[in-house]
């Protein structure tokens, strides 16, 4: 594959193996929209990447599992437990199980969602 041609997962829920990924280009950019793509699923747990829009967000919301959300492109602004965490591109958060969140994305932002069962 040549360095100028970003791979791209060959079908839902699980990646090419042995090969590169640019994450942030996984997963595109829809105006007024949220857009996910699961790029790993398995009894484990999931990998999945999301592009907000501005002004997109998930209403708070709890999960019975851990799950890590790692910033890819822009700012998210999380609410964990009432409390407020700005995550910038390459920073990772951990929201834990059974604990109230929120996702909000002021300007366009992607990020990893990474839940891990057990």
């Amino acid at each position: 594959m040549s360095d100028e041609t970003p791979a791209t997962p060959t079908k839902p829920g699980r990646l090419a193996e042995a090969e590169a990924f640019a994450l942030a280009e996984v997963v595109a950019y829809a105006p007024g929209s949220i857009v996910s793509r699961a790029i790993a699923q398995s009894k484990a747990g999931s990998v999945t990447l999301f592009a907000f829009d501005a002004g997109q967000g998930l209403s708070e919301h709890a999960a019975p599992y851990d799950a890590h959300v790692l910033v890819l492109d822009g700012v998210a602004k999380l609410t964990i437990g009432g409390e407020p965490v700005a995550a910038r591109p390459g920073e990772i958060v951990l929201m834990p199980a059974n604990v109230p969140h929120a996702v909000d994305a002021p300007e366009r932002m992607k990020m990893m969602l990474v839940m891990i069962r057990g």
